[in-house]
């Protein structure tokens, strides 16, 4: 069973079992949250897409840990202008577990 949800302002497509790394999450660690925000279900062949979510359905995670994603670079150059900038930042970020769709 696949499931397409909505978690901190994207899109996530997640069946049982999965391990996701999402924006940080204001959860203690091994606390679980329940997703209401389910967008569509694929199960066994049958596609149940909502408008815009699909009623009575649900996706419990666990939050396993916190921590900071790789570093992104970020480059700005204006050529013959002498302008050159650098920086880099590393986004927190939350990992949690799927442990059921219904």
């Amino acid at each position: 069973m696949l499931a397409v949800i909505k978690l901190s302002g994207s899109q996530h497509v997640v069946k049982q079992g999965d391990i996701l790394k999402v924006n940080k999450l204001n959860q203690e660690i091994g606390s679980e949250i329940v997703i209401n925000e389910v967008l569509s279900i694929i199960q066994e062949g049958n596609v149940v897409v909502g408008a815009p979510l699909v009623a009575n359905s649900f996706v419990k995670l666990t939050v396993l840990d916190h921590g900071k994603d790789k570093k992104v670079i970020v480059f700005k150059k204006r050529r013959r202008q002498g302008y050159k900038r650098k920086n880099g930042h590393r986004q927190h970020i939350t990992t949690v577990q799927v442990k059921e769709i219904s």
